[in-house]
């Protein structure tokens, strides 16, 4: 597989300790298959250059954890989030909602190598914060998901992933050409959302957090595939 990270600075050899805890899949190192997607967030900065590194991951044993594939939903996702964001709580409900995911479509992350996953970005993570205080229902977070066209994440977990990577070589990238895609990128998925959360208001037969709990579904019930 090869992966690229987009970053302020060269990363010839990336360290699992340098990752951040709190990051949509915990401690690790994230990556991505699209160069372009990789050159827009190596200048997501205010200051050039940005940096597109570039890597070969050789997945021959490997354990992944694909949270795009069939056997997963969004729930899925959701519950990773949880385990590891932060999220404002409004409500006693809210809570309630955090605990019933985690303990109920969390998947096997704890035992995986690799993780591919949906991104989560930082400017606009309100839709994950409103479908846990039951503003927002599945099928619109569904939706909201794919605001910005961020793609899909491949994310190192684990020592053993580490070493089964290569550096391939870093490319500088242009500040001026990319800086401003990453910019209309966050502008349009920002417009969307407000387009989201209009919708959501007329969306009274779709199911929400508390009707998940109510329902007592699990993973793997068909009502959720």
């Amino acid at each position: 597989m090869k992966i690229y990270h987009g970053s302020a600075v060269e990363v010839p050899k990336p360290l699992l300790s340098k990752g951040k805890p709190n990051n949509d899949y915990g401690r690790g190192f994230y990556c991505t298959e699209d160069v372009e997607m990789a050159r827009e967030w190596a200048c997501k900065g205010k200051d050039p250059p940005g940096f597109a590194n570039s890597y070969e991951l050789s997945t021959e044993g490997l354990k992944i954890l694909d949270l795009s594939s069939s056997d997963y939903t969004v729930l899925n996702w959701m519950a990773v989030l949880l385990a590891n964001r932060t999220f404002d709580f409004d409500s006693d409900v809210a809570i309630e909602v955090r605990d019933y995911l985690m303990a109920n479509f969390m998947p096997p992350i704890q035992g995986s190598d690799v993780v591919i996953g949906y991104r989560a970005d930082d400017s606009y993570f309100n839709y994950a914060d409103s479908f846990v205080n039951n503003a927002l229902s599945i099928s619109r977070l569904n939706e909201a998901l794919h605001l910005g066209r961020l793609g899909m994440q491949v994310v190192l977990r684990t020592e053993r992933a580490f070493e089964c990577l290569t550096y391939l070589g870093v490319e500088e990238v242009s500040w001026g050409e990319y800086h401003p895609r990453y910019v209309t990128r966050d502008a349009d998925a920002r417009m969307q959302w407000r387009d989201v959360v209009k919708k959501a208001s007329r969306a009274a037969d779709d199911m929400f957090a508390v009707d998940i709990i109510r329902r007592g579904l699990r993973h793997g019930d068909q009502i959720i595939q």
